[in-house]
């Protein structure tokens, strides 16, 4: 299937590892012009080294507005075809386990930032009539995940923002949707099995066997498979998908809507 996103220039936002690093990859290998932003450097460098001429590379913790803008002046939003706004996630707690600090990091860190850059990104969409925008979610949004109160709450900030401005901006033919990954073997797990080792005071091995065992396939999902959905959303073919919430999670969720 050709994707017709050849040439075609992204940015993907934590693109140093796990779905960021593996969405930017597969764009890569597709023929894409892909700008790629995160804190780690080092890891950039090594995903422009599959295609140094395509690949342009902008460090940047977008938590800071300062960075946020510092990105946008390097990039050419008016030739961008689509983004991925994808970052970490929280620490993992329960409700009493947390602080107010915690509730305010987490609005930052999980909603503050995106609905910021979303806003100084979109002008250059609607003036072009095109767009595609995908946020790298979780599938607690449909499915709560024990132990990440901080996840679950605030990620559903994000899924009715991102509902509610899609309706606001389909006419211009951009389209919004969430990715809602369950559990894939990427670096963000280490935090859920370490709680979960910690709680049921067993090892870590034994708390990731735990974890697989309650996903239908019986194994993590591998971030290469999640980035050919990201690559479709992406793409011109999901003209007639937008605002939708997709769960990507080998039939963990148990919800007939799921």
């Amino acid at each position: 299937m050709d994707l017709i996103i050849e040439n075609k220039s992204f940015l993907v936002c934590g693109a140093a590892s796990g779905f960021g690093r593996a969405i930017a990859e597969a764009l890569i290998i597709e023929g894409a012009k892909v700008i790629v932003t995160a804190r780690r450097k080092a890891e950039l460098e090594k995903i422009a080294s599959l295609a140094p001429d395509r690949v342009q590379i902008i460090v940047a913790d977008l938590f800071k507005e300062e960075d946020q803008d510092n990105l946008l002046n390097q990039i050419d939003l008016n030739s961008l075809s689509g983004a991925v706004i994808n970052a970490g996630g929280p620490p993992a707690k329960s409700f009493l386990e947390t602080e107010m600090d915690d509730w305010d990091n987490a609005y930052s860190t999980l909603v503050r930032w995106k609905v910021r850059l979303t806003k100084k990104i979109l002008p250059a969409l609607i003036a072009n009539n095109y767009g595609r925008l995908v946020f790298v979610e979780s599938k607690s949004v449909k499915q709560p995940v024990e132990n990440l109160v901080l996840s679950n709450a605030m990620r559903m900030a994000v899924v009715g923002m991102v509902k509610t401005l899609s309706q606001e901006v389909a006419h211009y033919g951009i389209t919004m949707n969430i990715m809602a990954p369950g559990y894939h073997d990427t670096p963000a797990m280490q935090r859920i099995f370490e709680k979960k080792a910690s709680i049921k005071k067993i090892s870590i091995a034994e708390a990731r066997k735990s974890i697989e065992s309650e996903i239908a396939m019986g194994k993590m999902g591998d971030p290469k498979d999640f980035a050919q959905m990201a690559l479709l959303l992406l793409s011109p073919s999901s003209n007639f998908i937008n605002g939708q919430t997709i769960s990507v999670e080998g039939g963990l969720i148990k919800g007939v809507f799921g």
